[in-house]
């Protein structure tokens, strides 16, 4: 039968060396005593028991990098490093479209953000958006130029290459300038009241960039001569994209004093009315069919007749 001794935990040599080579690591401390152990052999020795120590640092270092993963954490340097920027790009195609189908289908009751873009924002999305929006609105606009004076004998086509700089800036600039005003005002109504909650500046941004995607399609089929049909076209653009808008800053603002809420969202929906109907009325202006006017003749010639007086 074996010894009391024999039932003791005893310290490994390889446990030993592991200490002795990381004398910091965490360890487990397990003490047994014969107060704490109900089924201690009768005689056994009333001394406290022998530790066990166990090395549990590459355990905590593996729970600690689990956990950064699955709360989303990156790690990331300072803002003047590449590593710094490239986490605002980290989305896949996947990603994108349903961003985009979301910017175009909103649905009363489902917010952009919460459920598009997860706590995981990009400008890889809303940096393309613009880009490709600038050039649509610039090239569709000459080619509606060119298509509404094909029957003008008079008019010279001209490239003009100044609307894609006047595209680039207005656009840009709506893109980045009011999403940063916007964001300022609700942090600032959150320190003033208490309730009124608000998104991040990426997200503020992302919102803006993905909500101008319905204007590319829209700026293509601006090239159809039809007044009419520019103006519906128009009118259902600013409906979507606007919606996609209220529907995710209205749960922000709504704790807000009701008439702050209000100007809040109108300020918003008359800035976005405002690029789209600015960009119609400049880059797709209705050509005016003036006539020539009519050359001035000369009056005709008549023929002197001298009489010769005798």
């Amino acid at each position: 039968m074996a010894s009391p001794n024999d039932l003791q935990f005893q310290e490994f040599e390889e446990a030993a060396e592991l200490l002795s080579a990381d004398p910091g690591a965490s360890t487990l401390s397990m003490s047994s005593s014969n107060a704490n152990n109900n089924t201690a052999a009768p005689g056994g020795g009333g001394g406290g028991g022998e530790e066990v120590k166990l090395d549990l640092s590459e355990d905590e270092e593996g729970q600690e990098e689990s956990s950064e993963l699955l709360g989303g954490q990156k790690p990331t340097g300072g803002f003047w490093t590449f590593e710094y920027y490239q986490s605002f790009f980290n989305v896949d195609t996947v990603q994108v479209l349903d961003r985009v189908k979301g910017s175009m289908m909103p649905l009363p009751g489902k917010n952009f953000i919460k459920h598009h873009l997860r706590s995981n924002p990009d400008l890889y999305g809303p940096f393309w958006i613009c880009v490709t929006l600038v050039f649509s609105v610039a090239i569709s606009g000459n080619l509606s130029t060119f298509l509404s004076q094909m029957g003008n004998s008079e008019y010279h086509y001209r490239p003009q290459f100044h609307r894609v700089t006047i595209a680039a800036v207005v656009i840009f600039l709506y893109a980045w300038l009011v999403p940063v005003g916007l964001w300022g005002f609700l942090t600032w109504r959150q320190g003033a009241e208490r309730q009124v909650g608000g998104y991040s500046f990426l997200e503020t941004v992302c919102v803006y960039g993905y909500s101008l995607f319905i204007y590319i399609p829209t700026s293509v089929l601006w090239i159809i001569p039809f007044e009419w049909l520019r103006w519906t076209l128009i009118l259902i653009a600013m409906v979507i994209s606007g919606s996609v808008l209220v529907l995710t800053f209205w749960p922000v603002v709504r704790d807000d004093t009701k008439v702050m809420a209000v100007a809040t969202v109108a300020t918003i929906v008359v800035l976005h009315t405002l690029l789209a109907v600015g960009c119609k009325m400049y880059f797709f202006q209705t050509a005016l069919h003036i006539p020539p006017a009519p050359h001035p003749t000369l009056p005709p010639a008549h023929a002197t007749l001298y009489t010769i007086s005798q």
